[in-house]
């Protein structure tokens, strides 16, 4: 899916992608419902592959060259209630980077088909 136009700016380009990444991966690995998912990462590490992932997704200049969603969750036992719980730390995270609604949802649209590869309990 192409990333619409004008969302890598309306992100904050790469500083604003980063501080949201931050904000995120904060919130994620304290979260009861699915931060024991996040026990053996470095947190550092996900930031910035993350960071490049959404950069790109969203039309910036970024190459994110980290592993595939389905090899990186393969072993994970990751359900649905996983899942959704992850959009709503993420949002949760936009909502407090200030990161309009409509935005949010233009970037949750690239995001949400990565679903069928990070599923892995059906």
């Amino acid at each position: 899916m192409a990333a619409p136009a004008g969302l890598y700016a309306a992100l904050g380009e790469k500083p604003g992608i980063a501080r949201l990444m931050d904000d995120f991966v904060d919130r994620v690995v304290k979260d009861p419902r699915i931060g024991g998912h996040f026990k053996d990462v470095k947190p550092a590490a996900l930031k910035e592959s993350l960071t490049d992932q959404i950069c790109q997704l969203s039309g910036g200049p970024c190459k994110y060259e980290g592993a595939d969603m389905k090899s990186v969750h393969a072993d994970m036992d990751i359900h649905k209630g996983h899942f959704n719980a992850l959009v709503e730390v993420l949002q949760s995270a936009m909502d407090a980077q200030g990161i309009p609604f409509a935005q949010q949802n233009r970037l949750l649209a690239l995001l949400a088909p990565m679903h069928r590869d990070v599923i892995t309990q059906r």
